[in-house]
């Protein structure tokens, strides 16, 4: 009964630590029915800047993707269907497109959330300070269309000792095998 309030301390920092600022649910993530025939930006080979209106991006975006990117929201934890994959391959931002993460910076941190410790170049992703929700943290966004995708850690495994925090909804997934076939068409 003693360890009660220290079991209950360690959980709260735990949702702290992670980032768990949802203030009101969002929709229900499930980016596996997105339709990027509709997304004119979405490219995973086109490295230019996007920059459209909050209205375009209501758009094109599916509901549960716009929830996080545009509007900074954050997925309930343990619900991605990433957050435990094993599968070898590369994640893009589910908004434009851009490459982020390889899998085989993927660990598993226990915090509900995919976790990196590297994104795939040092223009994947963008820092911002973010101060919401009564905590300093360092939020990360795409390089290529400023989505939100979630915040960056200290506390993250060698060789980087950083731990990328990325809601699973703005998260695509591309098995290598796959990618390298397409990689090869494109040549």
């Amino acid at each position: 009964m003693k360890y009660v309030p220290v079991l209950l301390i360690t959980i709260s920092l735990l949702f702290q630590h992670c980032g768990y600022s949802q203030s009101k649910p969002g929709p229900k993530p499930d980016s596996t029915n997105m339709k990027k025939d509709n997304n004119p930006v979405y490219s995973r080979s086109d490295s230019s800047k996007v920059a459209l209106t909050e209205d375009e991006w209501k758009k094109i975006l599916p509901a549960e993707v716009y929830y996080i990117a545009r509007q900074k929201g954050t997925e309930r934890p343990w619900t991605s269907k990433y957050e435990t994959s094993k599968e070898i391959g590369t994640y893009y931002c589910a908004a434009c497109g851009n490459p982020l993460f390889k899998s085989d910076t993927k660990f598993e941190s226990g915090c509900g959330w995919p976790s990196f410790y590297e994104p795939i170049s040092k223009t994947s992703v963008i820092y911002l300070e973010d101060r919401s929700h009564g905590m300093v943290r360092t939020e990360v966004e795409c390089g290529r269309c400023k989505a939100h995708l979630g915040h960056v850690f200290d506390d993250g495994p060698p060789p980087t000792g950083l731990r990328y925090c990325i809601n699973g909804v703005i998260l695509d997934f591309e098995k290598a095998k796959k990618a390298e076939e397409g990689y090869k068409k494109a040549q």
